[in-house]
């Protein structure tokens, strides 16, 4: 069985259908979507389905839903993050669960992968959250050479509807092949990080990849035909 999680909480209502295909979910706490009416419903969600319970900060912008760089001062962006985490932390809490992972959203993920400072900057502000969560990271990042620096526990992070660069960056979202929208399309590439740990980058070069979880975006076109393939393929039901 292969772990398959799922950013959700960000207001696209569809999470009653995704739990039950997924292995652990990233819930938007504040930042760039999601309040602590949608946080409760996720845990209540996630908890019915057994599926494990994530954090999702990002950058305070939900104008722009976390998907752009914003002129922040790095204390804002510190006690918006931890803000964010201890929100939804208490909501689980009160439920009698816990926080299984930390994955930042948007612009604040992509810039880890070569922003070293901001990793280090990101890694000290959750440090709190150590020795309880794992942080879900891309392989070959800034952030992850950081985190087994400082002793994270770490789980790599893959994407089966998102289309690489060829030094295993995300192709932006700007750029209309960015995204994988087809079951066959995303069944083949989780197949390439599964069976060979490689991934084919937007120029067709196959890269070495690690993934221990697989993420497929709630709001991507055809998502729930997808999901329920991967289950299929890869007898991924729980």
């Amino acid at each position: 069985m292969i772990n398959i999680n799922c950013d959700l909480g960000e207001g696209l209502n569809n999470e009653h259908i995704i739990m039950p295909l997924i292995n652990s979910c990233n819930i938007a706490c504040g930042g760039h979507a999601g309040d602590s009416k949608s946080m409760i419903e996720c845990v209540e969600i996630s908890i019915k389905n057994k599926v494990l319970i994530g954090a999702h900060p990002s950058y305070p912008d939900k104008e722009n839903f976390g998907r752009k760089k914003i002129d922040i001062s790095r204390s804002e962006l510190y006690f918006s993050l931890l803000d964010q985490i201890e929100r939804l932390k208490s909501i689980a809490e009160f439920y009698g669960t816990k926080l299984h992972h930390i994955k930042a959203h948007g612009a604040l993920y992509n810039q880890m992968f070569t922003d070293r400072d901001l990793s280090e900057f990101y890694l000290d502000t959750i440090k709190s959250f150590q020795e309880e969560c794992y942080i879900y990271i891309p392989y070959n990042s800034e952030i992850e050479k950081s985190a087994l620096e400082k002793g994270f526990r770490i789980m790599y992070e893959a994407f089966g509807d998102r289309v690489y660069n060829d030094n295993l960056s995300l192709v932006s979202r700007d750029n209309k092949d960015a995204l994988i929208n087809t079951s066959k399309l995303v069944i083949d590439q989780i197949s390439n990080i599964i069976d060979s740990k490689k991934i084919k980058s937007i120029n067709g070069v196959y890269q070495s990849i690690k993934a221990d979880t697989i993420c497929i975006h709630s709001d991507t076109d055809n998502v729930i035909e997808i999901l329920k393939e991967i289950n299929k393929v890869f007898k991924n039901i729980k």
